[in-house]
């Protein structure tokens, strides 16, 4: 969690508006260097999820540090080109990895010449109709693995993702008999509920890996997925990658062995990059109470100028982000945010006409209240770990202009994404015959 007393939040919502995102450079430096570097000593290489942040400095900021990109469409692709990653298979510094090709996709794989990751059998086929000819990943459905709630099922029977080990075998005479030669096995397992579960669920993707690759004669990758566990609780032990090295070694020497060839082993995380490095700060508009009656009891509702607009997680599966008052006029920190104020259980929820609209709300409860000081109307709440999966799923849900994003770097800040208005949002409205 970012400390706050960092900031000056006050000022800087004067001058955006609230709510906006804020992203520490420093912070998001510091932990991608470390991994980047991890991952160069143990002979990887690391690609960043775009689908964690898009933001340009921070594809900038991955690039610099000498990382890949796995794209998860093709303006995602677009979007990493623009910050400057190379085009091109060999070698494939790029890569999309989707289970439909939708929109511009099968057309930017053509053009950019990315490498493209499938993740349903027909795609082969797709590729193959539309001119495609080069290198392809598989990605597998190993049967197990899925997030810290059961809602991010990532591999097995319920997850959409990847295609099922029973039909690798045609994918793979597919892929011979269009002329594309597989170059990437991959997968991902997802963070798991437990820290040990992580570690266990990539040492049975490597199993599952190296029983595989006799049968891929032409694939110089592994691809082992992200899913890096990220602390969102303050109690939370953070993860330490000193257990996940031995883990890449096993694997790059096991792969290799099992293959009689150098085999390249990536990972791809993207949460744990930068979930750390940002904050949502929004605006307290009213405290107000409803009361125990024959339909459950009453709660100290605190509404904010934030919704599931603006950061989806906690309505889409109940996920845990820690919740800091800042008193109205304060330039920031969490001393500054009524630490005399007496604790109350509150609810925050937001301005949305959605009962879902809620921030303090678990996997299995819509109304999960949680003890803070007590906020008063003109305060700021700051959303921490709100690096990842925020911005990049926000919406336009009631017309609501997607919020500001401000980039803090060596004490100053920057815009870098404004605050979108009406004209923004009917810009593609059009009246036009078919």
């Amino acid at each position: 969690m970012l400390d706050l007393s960092h900031y000056p939040l006050d000022r800087l919502a004067s001058r955006v508006g609230t709510p906006f995102y804020l992203h520490d450079a420093g912070i998001m430096r510091g932990t991608v260097s470390r991994f980047a570097e991890l991952v160069r000593e143990h002979g990887l290489f690391g690609r960043y999820a775009v689908k964690a942040n898009a933001a340009r400095p921070v594809l900038e900021l991955m690039r610099a540090e000498g990382l890949g990109v796995d794209a998860g469409s093709g303006n995602e692709v677009l979007r990493a080109r623009r910050a400057g990653f190379p085009g091109g298979s060999d070698p494939a510094v790029i890569m999309l990895t989707t289970d439909v090709f939708r929109d511009n996709a099968l057309d930017v794989v053509s053009r950019e010449r990315v490498l493209p990751n499938v993740g349903s059998p027909r795609m082969i086929r797709e590729l193959r109709d539309a001119g495609y000819r080069g290198p392809v990943g598989v990605r597998i459905n190993p049967g197990f693995g899925h997030g810290v709630v059961e809602a991010c099922d990532t591999g097995g029977p319920s997850s959409k993702h990847g295609i099922w080990l029973d039909a690798l075998d045609g994918v793979r005479r597919a892929a011979a008999d269009a002329g594309l030669p597989v170059a990437v096995l991959h997968a991902h397992v997802g963070t798991g509920p437990t820290l040990p579960e992580f570690d266990t669920n990539v040492r049975k993707l490597v199993d599952l890996f190296v029983e595989l690759l006799p049968d891929f004669p032409e694939v110089g990758t592994v691809n082992l997925g992200g899913g890096i566990p990220h602390p969102y609780r303050p109690q939370e032990r953070a993860y330490d990658l000193a257990s996940y090295r031995p883990i890449w070694d096993e694997a790059v020497a096991r792969l290799s062995q099992r293959a009689a060839r150098p085999i390249r082993v990536e990972v791809e995380p993207g949460r744990y990059l930068v979930a750390g490095a940002g904050i949502l700060v929004t605006r307290v508009k009213e405290v107000k109470e409803t009361r125990t009656n024959e339909k459950g009891r009453g709660h100290t509702f605190v509404m904010v100028d934030a919704g599931f607009c603006d950061l989806l997680r906690p309505a889409l599966y109940g996920s845990y982000h820690e919740i800091e008052v800042v008193s109205a006029g304060a330039g920031g920190g969490a001393a500054s945010g009524g630490a005399q104020r007496p604790s109350v259980s509150c609810v925050v929820a937001g301005p949305l006409c959605e009962s879902g609209d809620v921030f303090t709300r678990s996997e299995t409860e819509l109304l999960d209240p949680r003890m803070m000081p007590r906020p008063e109307a003109g305060d700021l709440l700051v959303v921490q770990d709100a690096g990842a999966y925020g911005a990049v799923m926000s919406s336009n849900y009631l017309s609501m202009g997607r919020a500001a994003e401000v980039w803090w770097e060596d004490g100053h800040g920057r815009i870098i994404s404004r605050r979108e208005t009406l004209e923004d949002l009917v810009a593609r409205e059009c009246d036009v015959a078919l």
